[in-house]
């Protein structure tokens, strides 16, 4: 498969060698813009609420941009002559000068794009668009990436790249530029895809089942971004258990206890009901009526050494572990606060509590 250059047709090789020698006078001087926008973004991301993975930039090769100003298009007229697509590559490319924001999480894409979206003093953000929209419109899964079409604003590397390039006008400093906003997901999978689809060797190696693998991996790396925002977002929840400026101090009401234990023991909730009443009770009997102090009943090292200390038979649900822990933390001041009077009769609650504490001891002494 030939290349777009070796597809031109003569009178427009001329005009193409015409834009490539000038590109190539001016690249150096381009490339100081690139290093300039660079470091500014670098130094806008640092100090911010998001963190990028890295910032990196580049300026496009003089063969890259000999190759895509020598794209065509279909004629204006049935039976004409095919037309360049960038005729004036200088005033229509905003890619010469590109720079990448790599992210962690899809939902960080978003607060970078905001964050450089607010230097008005330094950039007019002049596009914004998702890459991959289409796709998911059309329900297939591919390439994902946030751009942004910016122009600098009265910056001096740019004046002195516009002198190199027209001596005779007035430099501005404006120029535009793209910006890639994306995860290190959909940047791993793009720089593999774009290598093998766009930049082979060998145009010839090609078959449709490697279009089929992209796809799936496309999907298969959508799926783990997913699982990673969920593993994120349920982080940040957890951490503010800890929080007592915040959600950690949140008062223990029935289903504040019901929405804090299924996000710390999802795989421990075998109610049949939502009523958790039961467990407002047992907790308030104690003083515990602020979320950090239940976060740190429920330690996970704290119920494997009473999984093993009582030996369930069955595996409890969240009335009787939440119980056998505050058993363990109390001891006999549990039994005293939450069962009958000892002289009651009967005292069924009293009798099982004892039996289980007796356990515990006897576990405790054999860790001694």
């Amino acid at each position: 498969m030939p290349s777009n250059w070796e597809s031109l047709d003569e009178p427009l090789r001329e005009s193409v060698q015409h834009n490539v020698e000038i590109y190539e006078r001016v690249r150096p001087a381009l490339k100081l813009v690139t290093r300039d926008v660079l470091l500014v973004l670098r130094d806008v991301l640092k100090d911010s609420e998001v963190t990028p993975l890295f910032v990196t930039g580049r300026t496009k090769t003089v063969e890259s941009f000999k190759e895509k100003i020598s794209r065509t298009e279909e004629p204006l007229e049935p039976g004409g002559r095919r037309l360049l697509k960038f005729p004036d590559p200088f005033r229509t490319l905003n890619d010469m000068v590109g720079i990448r924001v790599i992210t962690k999480l899809p939902a960080e894409n978003a607060a970078v794009a905001n964050i450089i979206k607010r230097q008005r003093q330094l950039f007019d953000c002049r596009g914004d668009r998702e890459k991959d929209i289409g796709s998911i419109e059309s329900g297939t899964y591919g390439y994902s990436s946030r751009h942004l079409i910016l122009r600098t604003i009265q910056n001096e590397a740019v004046k002195e790249y516009q002198q190199v390039f027209n001596p005779d006008l007035q430099p501005n400093g404006s120029y535009f530029f793209e910006c890639q906003i994306r995860t290190i997901f959909a940047h791993a999978w793009s720089e593999i895809e774009h290598d093998i689809r766009f930049k082979a060797e060998d145009p010839r190696a090609w078959t449709p089942h490697f279009d089929r693998q992209f796809t799936a991996t496309a999907a298969m790396l959508e799926t783990v971004e997913t699982a990673f925002s969920d593993l994120h977002e349920s982080y940040e929840e957890v951490r503010g258990f800890w929080d007592m400026d915040g959600e950690g101090a949140a008062p223990l009401t029935p289903n504040r206890i019901r929405d804090v234990w299924r996000t710390l023991l999802p795989h421990v909730d075998r109610k049949v009901d939502d009523d958790w009443g039961w467990a407002a009770e047992l907790m308030a009997a104690h003083g515990l009526n602020q979320t950090m102090q239940l976060a740190g009943l429920l330690s996970a090292n704290r119920i494997t050494e009473v999984r093993k200390a009582l030996d369930h038979r069955y595996s409890p649900g969240p009335d009787r572990l939440l119980d056998d822990l505050l058993l363990w933390q109390y001891g006999t001041k549990h039994i005293d606060l939450t069962a009958e009077a000892a002289d009651a009769v009967p005292h069924p609650r009293r009798d099982s509590l004892l039996r289980r504490l007796r356990q515990i001891e006897r576990y405790r002494m054999t860790k001694k």
